[in-house]
């Protein structure tokens, strides 16, 4: 297999189709704008400079990479020679179904789709094809480039020559497969998703705050990166469609996501992506903590605009109290006053500074 076409230019699509390209392999990408193609490639060149930086690549290295990829925006004009589709667009089922029929109609006899699902059945996938013995996975994790896994997925129908073939191609990739059978989230998501959705029911029910649970792991457990951060880069709205889909498929209420991940999903707060998720990554919306002198200058009048970030709170050290005390956390760690909180969010209120501490703000000790 010499040829590659990569669909879908965004984060999983531009690693994929980066991690083929510089591996050698003639890859053509597709996406539905120009735009959306350029940001992949984008990505891909600054990703590239990061090798660069460390010394793992040189800039010849790159330029051929670069030249491995063309873009497309019709998925007709990219497959006509493709021995390897790799679909990677959003997760969603019905979107993955409509995509995989055309490529089914337009690849040659020869070709093998595969998907970068990473919860949806492969069976059902390759059902919407005439060639369900050539349809697989290939879950990539992310970064595309530099995690090492991949899990192989088999359909009920999937061939062991289509199977073989995508493994053996995986280690040329420089990446370790590992054989998964077809069951909702595969393995590693129905290992981690519930992790995640059980941190996000930690937060819900005020047992710590953000920041706290992601030590706790990062510390405890020696994750190196807490649950809450991962998902937020991972893309909360792909949590949650992983989280669906394994509540569908098991109908079992353990992977049930959590209604504040729904909120927050509804609200737009999808993480990096999206600037905002349990942690805040705008330039403009950096979590403050407040010190006295910062309130003088600040005015206890003026009004606050309530966030929905989740660990954004104020630091008041109180020169009444006879020791340090800490304002704001506190209403996170009661379901209640977040409630009426985002509650009032929602509705655009904005409070005093007094209105603010009194409603939400209890006095506890640090």
């Amino acid at each position: 297999m010499k040829n590659i076409v990569v669909i879908g230019a965004g984060t999983m699509g531009n690693g994929i189709a980066h991690t083929f390209a510089q591996t050698g392999f003639k890859v053509n990408l597709v996406d539905v704008s120009e735009e959306a193609l350029q940001r992949g490639i984008s990505t891909i060149s600054k990703n590239l400079d990061r090798i660069i930086a460390k010394g793992n690549l040189t800039e010849e290295q790159k330029a051929e990479t670069l030249e491995n990829i063309t873009t497309f925006t019709a998925l007709s004009d990219a497959c006509g020679n493709a021995d390897l589709i790799v679909e990677a667009a959003t997760e969603n089922q019905d979107l993955k179904l409509k995509i995989f029929k055309q490529m089914d109609e337009l690849a040659p006899e020869n070709c093998i789709l595969a998907t970068n699902t990473s919860s949806i059945s492969i069976t059902k996938i390759a059902s919407a094809t005439k060639r369900p013995e050539k349809v697989i996975g290939m879950h990539f994790m992310n970064p595309v480039p530099i995690m090492k896994l991949v899990e192989i997925i088999k359909g009920y129908s999937t061939s062991k020559e289509t199977f073989d073939a995508i493994f053996e191609m995986s280690k040329t990739l420089g990446k370790v497969p590992v054989e998964v059978n077809d069951y909702p989230g595969f393995v590693a998501n129905r290992i981690l998703m519930p992790m995640i959705n059980e941190a996000i029911e930690t937060l819900y029910n005020g047992v710590a705050g953000v920041e706290e649970i992601d030590t706790v792991m990062k510390l405890g457990m020696a994750h190196p990166m807490g649950p809450l951060q991962l998902a937020d880069f991972i893309g909360l709205d792909v949590c949650l469609a992983i989280l669906n889909v394994m509540y569908d498929g098991f109908k079992n209420p353990k992977y049930a996501p959590n209604p504040l991940l729904v909120n927050m999903v509804t609200a737009g707060k999808l993480g990096v992506k999206s600037g905002e998720g349990f942690y805040d990554y705008s330039e403009s919306k950096k979590i403050k903590k407040f010190t006295n002198d910062d309130l003088e200058s600040y005015g206890h009048e003026e009004d606050l605009q309530p966030t929905n970030c989740l660990d954004d709170y104020f630091v008041y050290q109180d020169k009444a109290a006879p020791q340090d005390v800490t304002w704001g956390n506190a209403w996170l760690q009661q379901s209640s006053n977040y409630q009426k909180f985002m509650n009032d969010y929602q509705k655009g209120k904005s409070y005093t500074w007094t209105t603010f501490r009194k409603n939400f703000c209890p006095l506890t000790t640090s």
